[in-house]
This record gives C-alpha cells, sequence and structure tokens, in this order.
C-alpha cells in the first residue's frame, strides 16, 4: 500500500458520509482506509459502512469498546497500518478527489518524509483558501513553520512516513486530545526532507471562528500544557542524537504562539492565562522576525502589562476583521 488513511469516527453522522465518499473516490488506488469506531453513540459508523459497500476499496473497521477520544483513535489505526506513508483524516471534514494522488507522487518525486499542502477553513456561509509557505528541508519547516508560528502543524493536510513513527516511537498522546496536532512537531524533528504542494486539497470543517471568546475548560488548558511539555521533552532527546540549534530560542517563539490566543479575548482570566504561563518566552517576543509586527507588538504590550491595549486590539480584531471576514 502506498498510503495508509486512518479516520477515527465519533459522533459525526451529520458530515462523515461526505468524507467517505470523498476518500472512497480518491484516484489513488493503492491506498488502505482504516475507520476506528471510538465507541461512537449514533449511527456514524452505520453510514461509513453503507456508503464503503458501493467501493471496491481496502478497508478496515477497528473498534473501541469505550470512548477513547481522538489520539488514541489515532493510534489504533497506526497498529495496523501497512502503508508506506501515514495520512490522518478527521471524519467531519473532506478532500478533494486527487489529495491522495497528488500527495504521494508529491512526495515520491522529492524523495520527502512529509509532504503537505494548503487547505480551506470551511465556515458556515464562506470559505477561506489557507495556504503555507513552502520549506525544503525539514529542519526549516520545524523550526521556522511549526515553531516560530509561520506554519500549522495539523495533522489532517500532512502525509509522514509510516517509518517516521515505528523508528522512533512516536505516536498521539492517549487521553490528552487537546493539542494532539503537535505530534507532528518531533516528526519534522526526525525527517530529512519536506515537500510542498501549493494547492488547497484538504476541507476543515470550522463552524465556531469565535472560539478565541469562548470560556476553555480545565481540561483543555491541562490538555495544551501536556502537549508543550511532551513536546519539548521529545525535542530535547532527538536534539541529543541530531542537534537542533537555537532549541531553547525556538521553543520559546513556540510556547509564544501557543499562549497568543489568550490575547484574543476580552475575558480577564485568559488575559491572567497569558501572564501566568511560560513566562520564560517572553524574552523571545522581539527575536520571532518571521510572524508580523502587528503580532510582536500585541505581545509586547502584554508584557509591559498594558492590557487596556491588548483589550482593544483584540476587540478590534474579533468583532471587526474576523466578523467581516468569517461570516
Amino acid at each position: 500500500m502506498k498510503v495508509s488513511v486512518i479516520i477515527p469516527v465519533f459522533k459525526v453522522a451529520k458530515f462523515v458520509e461526505r468524507c467517505t465518499r470523498s476518500l472512497m473516490e480518491q484516484t489513488l488506488k493503492e491506498v488502505e482506509f482504516i475507520f476506528v469506531d471510538d465507541a461512537s453513540p449514533d449511527e456514524s459508523m452505520d453510514i461509513v459502512r453503507r456508503v464503503t459497500t458501493e467501493y471496491n476499496r481496502d478497508v478496515k473497521f477497528l473498534k473501541h469498546e469505550v470512548n477513547k477520544g481522538l489520539p488514541s483513535g489515532r493510534n489504533t489505526g497506526l497498529g495496523v497500518a501497512q502503508g508506506e506513508y501515514i495520512f490522518h483524516c478527521d471524519s467531519d471534514d473532506w478532500v478533494e478527489k486527487n489529495m491522495l494522488e497528488l500527495m504521494y507522487n508529491a512526495a515520491t518525486e522529492h524523495n520527502a518524509d512529509i509532504a503537505y499542502c494548503d487547505f480551506y477553513m470551511s465556515f458556515e456561509k464562506s470559505e477561506r483558501y489557507m495556504g503555507n509557505p513552502t520549506f525544503e528541508s525539514a529542519e526549516k519547516m520545524l523550526k521556522e513553520g511549526f515553531l516560530a508560528g509561520t506554519m500549522k502543524y495539523n495533522v489532517w493536510n500532512k502525509i509522514a512516513k509510516r517509518s517516521l513513527y515505528v523508528e522512533n516511537g512516536i505516536t498521539f498522546p492517549d487521553g490528552h486530545s487537546m493539542g494532539e496536532d503537535m505530534t507532528m512537531i518531533p516528526l519534522a524533528a526526525v525527517a530529512n526532507r519536506v515537500c510542498h504542494i501549493p494547492k488547497a486539497l484538504y476541507h476543515y470543517i470550522k463552524t465556531n471562528p469565535s472560539a478565541y471568546s469562548q470560556t476553555l475548560s480545565q481540561k483543555y488548558l491541562d490538555d495544551i500544557q501536556y502537549n508543550v511539555a511532551r513536546v519539548e521533552k521529545s525535542l530535547e532527546e532527538i536534539s541529543q542524537n541530531r542537534e537542533i540549534k537555537e532549541l531553547d530560542k525556538y521553543m520559546g517563539f513556540f510556547k509564544l504562539n501557543i499562549k497568543l490566543p489568550f490575547l484574543l479575548s476580552q475575558d480577564n482570566n485568559q488575559l491572567k492565562l497569558w501572564k501566568e504561563w511560560y513566562p520564560e518566552a517572553n524574552k523571545h517576543i522581539a527575536e520571532n522576525k518571521f510572524l508580523p509586527f502587528r503580532t510582536r507588538f500585541v505581545q509586547q504590550l502584554a508584557a509591559k502589562k498594558q492590557f487596556w491595549a491588548v483589550k482593544f486590539y483584540s476587540f478590534a480584531v474579533n468583532n471587526l476583521f474576523y466578523k467581516l471576514l468569517y461570516r
């Protein structure tokens, strides 16, 4: 198999038929599709089974007896995957029919360990094209992309060699769903070559563009911090064998990006979290020239405790810019 597609399924009855058909109709033929039923209580898996019978594809069904969460679903799929590359698809999203063919061909042509594409962020009434920078080396993608913040570490617009997971013991964080996509970061750290397909091939369903302003649960916050610590430990261990230069500085950039959403809120509790989280990273604010000046500027305001100005900025971004752009 050229690609193994892993699709955890849980309470997505409204979306899963479109997702499944977009996968079954892929132009790449040498693909195995691994659907992981994460104890979904609705008819999601019934829909998947009905749709897949209409196609002559290699489909596997796995089942959790209890709900374990998205990271565990990905790990269950990894445990049986046989493909040269791994692709993780969220079951409420959908993909272009030639996605896997374009990505696999690009990866093999460039001898890439990881291939990534652009994507669409789909809102209720609009869809936004989300481009990515082009990196030729995994090191640049790791540092200037994932850690510096010019590129998202989402798993679902990327394919990665299965050998990266197997040979380096890389798995997803069981029980810690928020931030589980950070698993792409140690994968990039052990990769050599990457390639970019400058086309939007994945449709990410974003039903709530105002999430920044919502109250965050303690579980959400704990998961984020757990996964940041997990990334930091992984990179420190990897750096012992293949040096990651200026790791402390780039981890500083990463931590600043992790807590940046707190500054896009009018909630005093979230502004307090910004002050409490990773204060050691604040010294790196001015150094991250990869981000726009306005981002560094609002972070500097926060570091100087000018939260009245931060609130004004977040009000303008959330209530003017985002609402007009994503309505």
